[in-house]
């Protein structure tokens, strides 16, 4: 009662006097809205003294009603380390070698197996089953993005975002009468909001598709798919002296290209759109550079009010807030680091994607509001982008490796910062932290384990080929650190992800593929078309593919411009389909590229197993939905290499990527299933596990045996992957080729040739 009453405090104070600006919301497709900043002000002062004020007498009243909320609870303290993308085979290689003793130990302790992953095997979609406990036709999360059925424009599949209605229009200004509409899309409720019911406290941290926060009993930052400021899914700042014709030299991100005068730069960064303003247009900072005399170090100066910092070449600022006019008094805030990557014979400075500013936010990315403060306050500025770790930039070529890998660690640093301290102020209840670390180091370090990687060809391939060894390594450290704060009588750890990797040589388009072979059309004089299916003739297109796992049937009342009758046409065009894709041959090798492919209504049956993609590629490992395929592109050709950096991935036949599954604990199967983790934590807190959900609990209880436990036993990687339901082959998926792990490491990673044979 009083730890609860101590962090009530504390946020109630953040609210009366550094309190979030109510000014200003931004979103995607959204824009800037005022939202009655004096009304709502005032609103958050009463509300924040009323919480003050009555606190104790509801703690009192709650604790009459409802007695001792952990009565039938088998441990006072859950703490789940998510730490996504953490593949199973590398971990044993690691293990094996020495590199992870502190995993080694938890093992030995409790338990290590793979985890079954979700259908498709992706971070949206996996998170979400962990999150409610179900699968995707239950949750209706498919991918990162799904299309409008009326437009065929890509849609954010977990939140929607809408600008408030009515505005008022003064002269220059059209002033919103409202704030936006923001919701999260995910259905079915989170496991922690039926702890909360039940009077158990929850910490979440970061755990993805959790934005905007749904309100429970518990602290809540909101893990991937928040928003940069400009509304995308990050969006980083690239100012070069270089340029092609006068254009920008690079791709990608806001471009702008630089004016040197002697040693003085001027320009401008660009900020998120003003809807306040009728003529439109972009909120801007002006600054000026200030490049020394030796050419090793500039001097920034913004024109915001911020003091001027001097950056050496290859070295981050830290966290910068930058404060853009709207108009009317009103200002927005956001947070970036500057990184100047040359500043001869070209000055390069590179920003990250300009992020909602922890301290101000201008969207809700926690719950209550005040916990971004808080942590703020307490632990300085912090990333709050979903995807922070710009992969895209390194993508591009604007930063290069040293500058991810930095970047990355940054990351892990504050991340850890905030687990730190949830751990201290959460002594009962549930913690649950998200670190994307593992996930974003291995997409685009991975090309460093295949000498033969595409990507290879003019880089660098040995100075960063421990890059995710050393990641795995450090997530080790921080295990260490903590063990005895974990490893407590009271206290049960699980350590998990939500899938495992592969190798991403070669990127196939299933749009070339299917108008090669007659099922998609492009209008009159295309041979191509651009993305999001620019010149598509959707009158004689019958499917369609978008995202990274997904392909579409142009259905008659479903889509806009429907063509395919459901029934026997549906059912033939499918089986049709299917049948094709799986005959699918690279001719580069000669090999089959898809393991699988499985039909939504056929494998599902929730009830929003009528918004999936009608049918989902398993991919064999080696290969993924291209770049332009996962856009809507429709290129000349079905398959190409993969040279960009983001060399692994796991968008496959998730029978080949399962995650890890460590536990204090001994368990009760020889198989978890990410579906289980939700109704463990309702099983070990005594809260009753809804029928609705499909996993099942999996930690021993006095009726129910646990003896499974120890290190992975190597049969039991080649059983790994099989989700409920789903087509099981006896001697795992029929492929002898798949790229499951690379040569050099596949006979370590124990079992990992029963995952593709």
């Amino acid at each position: 009662m009083f730890r609860n009453l101590r962090i009530a405090a504390i946020l109630a104070v953040w609210l009366l006097f550094v309190g979030p600006p109510a000014e200003a919301y931004i979103g995607p497709g959204a824009g800037f809205a005022l939202a009655g900043s004096m009304f709502v002000l005032l609103t958050t002062f009463v509300l924040a003294f009323g919480t003050i004020a009555i606190f104790p007498l509801r703690m009192l009243w709650r604790a009459i009603v409802t007695g001792n909320p952990f009565k039938h609870a088998r441990v006072k303290r859950l703490v789940i380390l998510g730490l996504d993308g953490m593949d199973p085979g590398l971990t044993t290689k690691f293990m094996r070698e020495g590199r992870l003793p502190n995993f080694q130990r938890l093992a030995d302790r409790g338990v290590f197996r793979p985890l079954d992953t979700s259908y498709p095997s992706m971070s949206p979609v996996a998170w979400s089953s962990f999150t409610t406990g179900v699968d995707p036709s239950r949750h209706n999360i498919y991918d990162f993005l799904t299309r409008d059925p009326c437009t065929y424009t890509p849609m954010l599949s977990s939140t929607d975002i809408r600008a408030s209605k009515k505005v008022l229009n003064i002269g220059k200004y059209m002033v919103p009468l409202g704030k936006p509409s923001i919701k999260l899309l995910q259905r079915s409720q989170a496991f922690w909001k039926l702890l909360g019911e039940k009077n158990i406290f929850s910490t979440i941290q970061r755990v993805p598709i959790t934005f905007p926060p749904v309100p429970f009993n518990g602290l809540l930052l909101s893990g991937m798919c928040v928003p940069d400021l400009q509304g995308t899914q990050g969006t980083f700042g690239f100012f070069s002296t270089r340029q092609d014709d006068g254009h920008a030299a690079f791709t990608g991100g806001e471009q702008t290209v630089l004016r040197r005068k002697g040693n003085i730069i001027r320009s401008r960064v660009m900020g998120p759109p003003n809807s306040l303003m009728k003529a439109g247009g972009h909120m801007t900072v002006p600054f000026t550079i200030m490049i020394a005399d030796d050419n090793q170090s500039a001097t920034i100066a913004l024109d915001d009010g911020n003091d001027p910092f001097t950056l050496q070449v290859g070295e981050y600022s830290e966290w910068i807030t930058l404060n853009f006019k709207a108009g009317m008094g009103q200002k927005v805030r956001g947070i970036t680091r500057f990184y100047i990557t040359a500043i001869e014979p070209d000055f390069n400075l590179y920003i990250t994607p300009i992020q909602i500013d922890p301290e101000n936010p201008a969207m809700p990315i926690s719950h209550p509001t005040v916990y971004s403060i808080y942590l703020a306050k307490k632990q300085g500025k912090f990333a709050t982008l979903g995807l922070a770790e710009d992969t895209w930039a390194l993508n591009e070529r604007v930063i290069d490796e040293e500058a991810f890998f930095k970047q990355v660690n940054l990351i892990a640093d504050e991340r850890e910062a905030m687990f730190r301290d949830a751990l201290k102020t959460t002594k009962k209840g549930l913690v649950t932290c998200v670190f994307d670390t593992t996930d974003r180091t291995q997409h685009m370090f991975y090309r460093y384990l295949d000498p033969e990687h595409p990507a290879n060809e003019g880089r660098d391939t040995e100075r960063w080929k421990d890059a995710i060894a050393q990641i795995y390594g450090r997530m080790d450290k921080m295990l260490g650190e903590m063990w005895d704060e974990l490893i407590k009588p009271d206290t049960a750890l699980i350590v998990m992800s939500d899938h495992g990797f592969t190798n991403f040589r070669r990127g196939v388009n299933l749009n070339a593929w299917l108008r090669e072979n007659g099922y998609l059309f492009l209008k009159e004089g295309h041979d191509t078309s651009g993305d999001w299916f620019e010149d598509v003739d959707w009158s004689r297109t019958r499917a369609f593919s978008l995202g990274l796992t997904g392909m579409f049937i142009n259905r008659k009342g479903r889509e806009g411009q429907g063509i395919v009758e459901e029934g026997e046409e549906y059912e033939q065009l499918k089986t049709e389909l299917i049948a094709g894709l799986k005959a699918m041959v690279d001719p580069k090798g000669d090999k089959r590229c898809i393991l699988d492919v499985f039909a939504a209504t056929d494998f599902f049956d929730g009830p929003y197993r009528f918004d999936a993609p009608d049918l989902i590629i398993g991919y064999d490992g080696g290969y993924r939905n291209s770049w332009d395929c996962a856009t809507g592109a429709v290129p000349s050709e079905v398959f190409s290499d993969n040279t960009k950096s983001w060399s692994g991935d796991h968008c496959v036949d998730p029978r080949i990527v399962p995650g890890v599954f460590f536990c204090s604990e001994k368990i009760t199967t020889e198989t978890p299933n990410i579906l289980d983790l939700a109704p463990t934590t309702l099983d070990l807190f005594g809260v009753e596990i809804p029928k609705y959900m499909q996993g099942k609990p999996i930690l021993g209880s006095p009726d129910r045996e646990a003896d499974v436990g120890g290190p992975v036993d190597p049969r039991l990687l080649r059983q790994s992957g099989a989700a409920p339901g789903a087509l099981v082959f006896p001697d795992g998926p029929p492929s002898e080729t798949g790229d499951r792990t690379t040569a050099d490491h596949a006979e370590a990673a124990v079992g990992a040739k029963g995952l593709r044979q």
